[in-house]
């Protein structure tokens, strides 16, 4: 038994050597490249360093092209190290449609001298990772795993959803689509958890999961959930896109709204059917207060600009302190609800999609359940987004009446009923926003701004 520890142990070491040998090699690549990549966290810092988590080659190098899968924590000053997931295609030389995604060619290490490249632009190797979640297995570090189910077909065109997130997605052959989430972390993993509770109860609002990936590195204590292959609701609009198609020609969104919050009312109803739900005690009241307040001085002192608001925001975590015991629930929600989150379909019905909750905020946090009026706040905070682009607060106060109208009818209770909770939630929704557009899009903080000085000029 000694024996076989000793022998595990040595090849892990090998393993971790040579992975650390392949990432210094690609480390001038990466310092330049990642912190250009949308989905980077650590925006406006430089990176010092990277380590590698896991290092797996999912189609050798030899066959032109390789694709590489890499696990590998940034560091950076001042903040805690974050793990990326890299997929890194290997040629000789870089076709013409690809070179818009060239890292560049590293100088030394086992790739030295050939091409690196974003993997998820070229269509083989796009389609070789459907090939992967297509039959379950394991792949060194990696894991692929399907419920039972129809069987995924093969050949379907792969291409990248050029759309602004802080993840990567592909569609195949507009009948699936892949999200692979890029700053990862071993525990269980919202989007998937929800997904799949969903579909445990048969909630048409949400896409089932087809297929997933993980890796459980050496020495992780949990997995990492990598990504998630669910069907594509082909020919859908986004609620984002629907909103400001509406506002460009003048048109009411109500109707829209209204059925949207129907929509929110029966996920709501299905996530409590399906995962257990708790009393919102007066403890936990205060501590939801608290963590509030504390994210709202945290970002005060990093965005000046909402450091003159901040004593009114805290004013509605202090009436939020002071609620009184009425009994109410907290379950769990979808965290992160705006209109870019929901797909209005063909057959005029919403989806609501990407359950994975606030990325900037740790994956125990993201899982904790909450009053449903978290989402709600979401939503009202996202027809005020859409409305600042036209300037038209009328347009947005019509669109929150008719979304709360429509999850009012729905759910059987009217979230407007809980005025506490539900202005502690959109302060709360604000000062994120505030604090997520000052690091990645400044040129949009004045949106969550004009959102803190009317909620900082009305009383609690």
């Amino acid at each position: 038994m000694s024996e076989t520890v000793t022998r595990s142990q040595a090849a892990t070491r090998h393993h971790l050597t040579g992975a650390a040998q392949l990432v210094d090699s690609l480390a001038p690549l990466l310092r330049d490249w990642l912190p250009r990549q949308r989905w980077f966290a650590g925006k406006g810092r430089p990176v010092t360093g990277f380590a590698p988590v896991a290092v797996t080659g999912l189609r050798a190098a030899a066959a032109e092209p390789g694709l590489l899968h890499l696990l590998v924590d940034a560091r950076q000053p001042g903040r805690d190290t974050d793990c990326y997931q890299l997929l890194l295609g290997v040629r000789r030389t870089v076709p013409p449609h690809l070179s818009d995604a060239l890292l560049g060619r590293p100088r030394n290490g086992p790739l030295a001298g050939l091409a690196v490249y974003e993997a998820l632009h070229d269509p083989l190797l796009a389609g070789h990772l459907l090939d992967l979640l297509r039959t379950p297995g394991t792949q060194g570090a990696l894991s692929f795993e399907r419920p039972p189910g129809p069987a995924v077909p093969d050949g379907l065109a792969p291409r990248v959803l050029d759309v602004e997130q802080t993840n990567s997605s592909l569609v195949y052959g507009d009948t699936y689509i892949l999200k692979l989430f890029r700053r990862v972390a071993p525990g269980t993993h919202p989007e998937l958890e929800l997904s799949r509770a969903l579909a445990g109860v048969d909630c048409p609002r949400v896409p089932t999961p087809v297929a997933w990936a993980g890796a459980w590195p050496p020495g992780a204590a949990e997995p990492y959930v990598l990504g998630l292959l669910q069907p594509f609701v082909a020919g859908a609009t986004d609620g984002w896109t629907l909103a400001l198609r509406a506002l460009a020609d003048g048109a009411p969104f109500t109707r829209e709204a209204a059925a949207l919050g129907r929509a929110t009312a029966e996920v709501h109803r299905a996530l409590a059917r399906a995962l257990p739900t708790a009393a919102l005690a007066r403890p936990r009241t205060k501590a939801l207060a608290a963590a509030m307040a504390e994210r709202l001085d945290a970002t005060a002192r990093a965005v000046p600009e909402l450091r003159p608001y901040a004593p009114a925001l805290a004013a509605a975590y202090t009436a939020l302190r002071a609620l009184d015991d009425t009994r109410r629930t907290v379950q769990r929600v979808h965290g992160d609800l705006h209109l870019g989150q929901c797909l209005y379909g063909a057959d005029r019905t919403w989806h609501v999609i990407d359950f994975e909750g606030e990325p900037a905020r740790p994956l125990a946090e993201r899982r904790r359940p909450h009053p449903a009026v978290r989402d709600v706040a979401g939503m009202l905070r996202s027809f005020d987004y859409a409305a600042y682009t036209h300037r038209a607060p009328a347009w947005a106060a019509a669109c929150r009446e008719a979304y709360c109208d429509g999850y009012a009818e729905a759910a059987g209770h009217d979230p407007r009923a809980e005025e506490t909770l539900l202005r502690a939630y959109e302060t709360d929704k604000a000062v994120y926003e505030v604090l997520y557009e000052a690091r990645h899009r400044p040129d949009w903080l004045p949106v969550p701004m004009s959102a803190v000085r009317r909620l900082a000029g009305a009383r609690p």
